[in-house]
């Protein structure tokens, strides 16, 4: 099982959050943040990651569900 990771450049604030969090996951552009990894093993830290996102921009993927951010 793997996760895909998105970021939607449309809410993307460039915060560079993400990137500071996991820069193995995430990279900051000049515009905003982007994903480097195609898929990814299921990392908690990555949930808290898009939890954390001030823009809310970066969703969690596993399969067609959506796993992040949580909705609490």
């Amino acid at each position: 099982m793997t996760w895909t990771v998105r970021v939607d450049p449309q809410l993307c604030l460039a915060s560079g959050m993400c990137a500071g969090a996991a820069p193995d996951v995430f990279a900051l552009d000049t515009e905003h943040a982007r994903v480097l990894p195609e898929a990814i093993e299921p990392d908690e830290r990555i949930l808290d990651v898009a939890d954390a996102c001030p823009a809310q921009a970066i969703t969690v993927h596993d399969g067609g569900t959506v796993v992040g951010p949580r909705r609490d």
